[in-house]
């Protein structure tokens, strides 16, 4: 990822902006490689490695000066309390440290004490600070400079709602909704969101939305010291469990709209009156899992840490289903392993076998096909060695699909088969077709695609029926390849804005960004040359978000043939020159062979006849390496220019 974002700024001029950061380590990976671009960090910490290392310049922010700290103090007050005494407010300001958030939350809470002297409230406040004073060792100093302010505001929460404001130092993420913190308190949504408010109103929670809060890092540090002191260990237990149970059954619930078929969990059983959130609509239930997909994964961790065992690789186990449709690869390899991790604590075999699939399911689609058949071959056996029929058939379809993109379609077709053999001696009419589907895009592959024909529009049939729009998308986009290279490109053009609209729909970025190659291909070949350059463009911005180089560079391979059909053979040489640098680094021969035959005949049209024949000479070089008839057919007509 740090390779590919290193490459995304190449030659360009942009600042960045590196927000809070925690330590040296956690910048490097996102420095630019090459002049030309700004970065500024900012951070509580000094960071002495950035200074010495990557020779980093330090700008040291003090606190607001007086005038500043008054002025903000009065800017919050204002109309509460116009008459206070302005040597009075200076004192408040430093006994705030000038620190703003500590500033902010003095004045709210003199704001909303508006006929109380504010020599009283400085007495209480300086009191405060002495007895922390007290109890204070030397540590961060912004942190020890607004504890004092933190626990005058805290002390003056009513006692329901200082509970549930230590207990919000026990969440996963410091973003949560009020549904959440009615989860980690044990109490209703209706009670959870009027203590919320009372939390808020004394500045202690920012809300960021309608039915979403955020602590700030320092106050998420203070509420867990809280809950430290004042919650018995069993009741923190009793809290995450309580939180982590939720997520679990919510992101299950996501689960039976996205990915119904999908293998369940028999889930670890949820408290009684835990909140419970129940979606209309895969689109819906997508929308819940964007705005918690960093909780989510904070809640394995959590979980994992705090001895959750169970919970931490059943989420991780449910989350899979959610990831397969959108593919983000840090998230699904983090969670799935250290759910892996977890479920071999616990001694559950069945799923450890779910988790290294999924763990071979995330290196496949992320191009690390190596890593990818080891954790397969690692699932295969469990399976067998558990007499898991069902789930040897998943695990040889996910093999088969990996042995096509290692572009060995021999074995992916043996695997496939075997897959499809099993699940029709188990009768089951929802798999077996949609491993017929992966043996058709095998003879697509193999350059029959009259053989593949029948068996996708079959399956398209069969997914309709069961209402599955994802596995009816794709199989629409294999139809749309099959039907270009048939010759009846009108078709192609009509299934691909089909496969298309459906990803849309279903708010899958990684099937969009996917599909719409098959959408620009089939553009091309009609002739509407302008929209596939939209359709390739849409596709390289999307896979460019969900970190996907490989489908990146087909889209860029994809723009690079429609500058070519347009007559602009220098930018289209461009384009399939960073296409063939991209795969080959990623080290995907074939995909890399066609590239470069592509490459070769914008260079012809370039100009650069000898550039060409050196293309067409590297492309014929791999291609030596696939004796399939496709790839044959490919070496022979570059021969042949």
């Amino acid at each position: 990822m740090a390779a590919a974002f290193r490459s995304w700024l190449a030659d360009r001029r942009l600042l960045i902006v590196l927000d809070n950061a925690a330590s040296a380590s956690q910048v490097r990976p996102l420095l630019p490689a090459t002049p030309g671009c700004l970065v500024i960090v900012t951070s509580r910490h000094r960071l002495p490695g950035l200074t010495i290392r990557e020779g980093a310049r330090r700008l040291t922010l003090d606190v607001l000066d007086q005038d500043g700290s008054v002025a903000l103090l009065r800017s919050v007050t204002r109309g509460y309390r116009d008459g206070d005494d302005p040597e009075q407010v200076a004192e408040l300001a430093s006994l705030c440290a000038r620190l703003p958030l500590a500033l902010r939350i003095a004045a709210e809470r003199a704001a909303g004490r508006p006929l109380m002297h504010l020599a009283d409230l400085i007495g209480e406040l300086r009191d405060e600070s002495g007895r922390w004073e007290v109890l204070s060792a030397d540590g961060d100093e912004e942190s020890e400079a607004v504890r004092p302010v933190f626990t005058w505001s805290y002390r003056a929460l009513p006692s329901d709602a200082a509970r549930l404001f230590r207990l919000l130092g026990l969440h996963p993420g410091p973003d949560f909704s009020d549904t959440a913190a009615a989860a980690l308190a044990g109490v209703d949504v209706r009670t959870a969101r009027r203590l919320l408010d009372a939390v808020a109103a004394a500045h202690m929670v920012d809300q960021t939305a309608s039915d979403r809060f955020r602590l700030h890092d320092l106050l998420r540090a203070y509420a867990a010291d809280q809950a430290r002191l004042e919650q018995t260990q069993q009741e923190r237990q009793d809290a995450l469990r309580r939180v982590l149970t939720w997520y679990l059954h919510t992101a299950d619930a996501v689960q039976a709209r996205v990915a119904p078929r999908e293998p369940r969990v028999e889930l670890v059983p949820a408290d009684g009156g835990l909140p419970e959130l129940r979606f209309a609509d895969e689109a819906q239930a997508m929308r819940w899992y964007e705005a918690e997909r960093d909780n989510l994964v904070a809640a394995v961790r959590a979980a994992a840490s705090g001895g959750l065992d169970r919970i931490a690789w059943q989420l991780a186990v449910v989350l899979r289903a959610v990831y397969m449709t959108n593919n983000p690869f840090q998230d699904w390899i983090a969670t799935s392993q250290i759910g892996l991790e977890a479920a071999r604590r616990d001694g559950d075999r069945g799923a450890e076998a779910e988790l290294e699939e999924s763990l071979g399911m995330a290196y496949a689609q992320s191009q690390c096909l190596a890593a990818a058949a080891e954790h397969y071959e690692s699932a295969l056996t469990l399976r067998r060695e558990l007499g898991d029929t069902f789930g040897e058939a998943l695990t040889l379809n996910g093999l088969g699909l990996l042995e096509l993109r290692r572009r060995n379609l021999a074995q992916a077709q043996a695997a496939l088969e075997g897959s499809r053999g099993l699940f029709a001696a188990l009768n089951d009419g929802f798999w077996e077709p949609r491993v017929a589907v992966n043996l058709a895009q095998v003879e697509l592959e193999l350059g029959h695609p009259a053989g593949a024909l029948g068996p996708l529009r079959r399956g398209i049939e069969v997914f309709r029926a069961h209402g599955d729009r994802h596995a009816e998308g794709n199989a629409l986009r294999l139809l749309a390849a099959a039907e270009l290279d048939s010759g009846d490109a009108d078709a192609a053009l009509a299934h691909a804005e089909q496969a298309v609209a459906i990803a849309t729909e279903i708010r899958s970025a990684a099937a969009e960004g996917y599909w719409l190659l098959a959408l620009g291909d089939a553009q091309r070949a009609t002739g509407h040359a302008t929209q596939a350059l939209a359709s390739y463009r849409r596709a390289a911005a999307l896979q460019e978000e969900l970190g996907d180089r490989a489908r990146q560079a087909a889209a860029w391979d994809g723009f690079g043939q429609t500058y070519l059909q347009l007559g602009r053979a220098q930018e289209s040489a461009e384009w399939h020159r960073r296409a063939v640098a991209t795969y080959r680094d990623l080290e995907q021969t074939w995909e890399m062979a066609r590239t470069l035959a592509h490459l070769a005949d914008a260079l012809d049209r370039a100009g650069t006849p000898q550039e060409a024949a050196d293309a067409r000479a590297d492309a014929c070089g791999l291609l030596t390496a696939f004796t399939d008839p496709r790839a044959v057919r490919l070496r022979e007509s570059i021969v042949q220019r």
